[in-house]
């Protein structure tokens, strides 16, 4: 008799199972609508994003859900243009590998420079154990650097959270806040940073020498009135 029930549960319990998964996904939805985050990239399509630098060759793939460059040159930007704004977005970087995610970025010129770059990398390369502090991952490259000890391994996805505010801009790598500056503390750079003072541009993916960094989960909230 206690086998005839348990067999007979099994349906009840599976239906249950998925009313559950339907419900979280559908409050999963609802609450990121609720709060204003868009999805750029949701591991189907690049609807929101253009090429730019190398427009006759598709440079970018999608690959399982996870959006990659294929061959060096160029870079990704989105088709809609932020001034404030929160992003997210998980990246995995090969062994060695280096690439970054521009803001507030213009479509002409040395993007790092014209607009600004955060820098993604694999600080744990021995390749790379003589960089400056600015080059390393998280750092608002060749401005700020980032607070040591918060980015991961190759091979493996990690998070990055950017925060931006007028001028105040906050980082934080795998759950870690790395960087907290204000963009205007930076006179002697200015010149050589013109991107420091623009108040909107492009968000941008880096390809860097078609190094085989994967991007999913990136959205965006923007910021109104005071940031909220």
């Amino acid at each position: 008799m206690n086998r005839s029930r348990s067999q007979h549960s099994w349906p009840g319990i599976v239906a249950v199972m998925a009313v559950s998964v339907f419900i979280f996904a559908f409050d999963w939805a609802a609450a990121d609508e609720d709060t204003g985050w868009v999805s750029l990239f949701d591991g189907t399509n690049l609807d929101h994003w253009e090429e730019v630098g190398k427009p006759s060759i598709r440079s970018w793939t999608i690959d399982h859900g996870e959006l990659t460059p294929t061959t060096a040159g160029g870079w990704l930007s989105t088709k809609k243009t932020f001034d404030d704004f929160e992003l997210s977005l998980e990246f995995m970087l090969p062994p060695g590998g280096n690439s970054g995610v521009f803001l507030r970025a213009p479509r002409n010129g040395r993007t790092s420079r014209m607009g600004m770059e955060i820098q993604l990398l694999d600080d744990h390369a021995a390749k790379y154990r003589n960089l400056k502090p600015w080059q390393l991952c998280g750092s608002l490259y060749h401005v700020e650097p980032a607070r040591p000890g918060a980015a991961g391994r190759a091979n493996q996805w990690q998070t990055l959270s950017i925060r931006l505010c007028g001028r105040e801009l906050t980082v934080q790598l795998n759950g870690k806040e790395v960087v907290h500056t204000r963009l205007d503390r930076y006179p002697q750079l200015e010149a050589e940073h013109p991107g420091l003072k623009r108040a909107s541009g492009y968000i941008g993916l880096q390809n860097y020498g078609g190094s085989p960094v994967r991007f999913r989960k990136i959205r965006v909230r923007t910021l109104h009135e005071n940031c909220q």
